[in-house]
């Protein structure tokens, strides 16, 4: 798998393909992981997949384990976090066709500065026209009725964040995240499962279904292969951006608290 995750995007030759933009993007099928695995690569997390094993890629503070396998159930993405002293322990888990824009929209988030801002799940589809209704359960539905968010309250004390589609066929992904899955994370998410910009897939990875409106386009590789690039290049540029910062920082603070503990001055 790695070896295959590391190959350029695309095929070398120069002859025009057929692909189809696709929407709504929540009914667009699982597409390429690379869009996913790739840039967090870029952004510095490393790679522990084996060989025709699951994929899996670790942060690189080591707190954070971003995995996919589809063969073990219920099968796709899991993503775990361990406790640190502001943050509880939380998980998610992102059935295998869940599209990796949408997938993308949670684990691109979890290598950026979290905003300053108050995280709010609910503004990015109630921009997006999706309907939002209190009941038990606090729920959003997009406007083609096809896919939702919700709040789940199961019992006192147990919560958790729900997402999904569906198509005539019946469900077609479902979501879970932990409640203490940070909100800043869960509204990237909903920005990415709201957004309505239709999304690529190659001829032949189109799931059927009435519900699903698509363009045929022809795409050269190259053109396919800098588009690609491009967010790669984004996710390294930003990488080195923290990295940057973090070096360049002062140190004053820990050098006179040493200086101090060694003349007996401290405390």
């Amino acid at each position: 798998m790695k070896r295959q995750q590391r190959n350029s995007w695309g095929p070398t030759h120069q002859q025009a393909e057929q692909h189809y933009l696709v929407e709504p993007r929540h009914l667009a099928g699982g597409g390429d992981l690379r869009h996913v695995t790739e840039y967090l690569r870029a952004s510095g997390w490393k790679d522990r997949s084996k060989s025709r094993g699951p994929i899996v890629f670790d942060s690189p503070d080591r707190m954070v384990r971003v995995g996919f396998d589809p063969t073990t159930p219920p099968g796709g993405w899991a993503i775990r976090a361990n406790a640190t002293k502001y943050q509880d322990a939380w998980h998610a888990i992102l059935g295998p066709q869940v599209p990796v824009e949408i997938v993308a929209g949670f684990t691109d988030a979890l290598t950026k500065p979290r905003s300053a801002h108050a995280p709010d799940v609910w503004e990015p589809l109630q921009q997006r026209g999706w309907k939002t209704k209190q009941g038990a359960h606090f729920t959003a539905t997009s406007p083609d009725g096809n896919a939702f968010m919700q709040f789940h309250r199961s019992a006192p004390g147990q919560a958790h964040w729900w997402a999904g589609a569906r198509t005539e066929h019946g469900r077609t992904w479902d979501a879970t995240f932990t409640p203490t899955t940070p909100m800043h994370l869960l509204q990237s998410f909903s920005a990415a499962l709201a957004d309505p910009q239709p999304v690529m897939r190659p001829r032949g990875h189109v799931p059927h279904s009435t519900r699903i409106r698509t363009t045929s386009v022809s795409v050269l590789p190259s053109e396919l292969g800098t588009w690609q690039q491009a967010r790669i290049t984004a996710a390294r540029a930003a990488a080195w951006a923290r990295t940057a910062w973090a070096t360049t920082q002062p140190r004053r603070a820990p050098a006179a608290s040493a200086y101090a503990s060694r003349t007996g001055s401290a405390r």
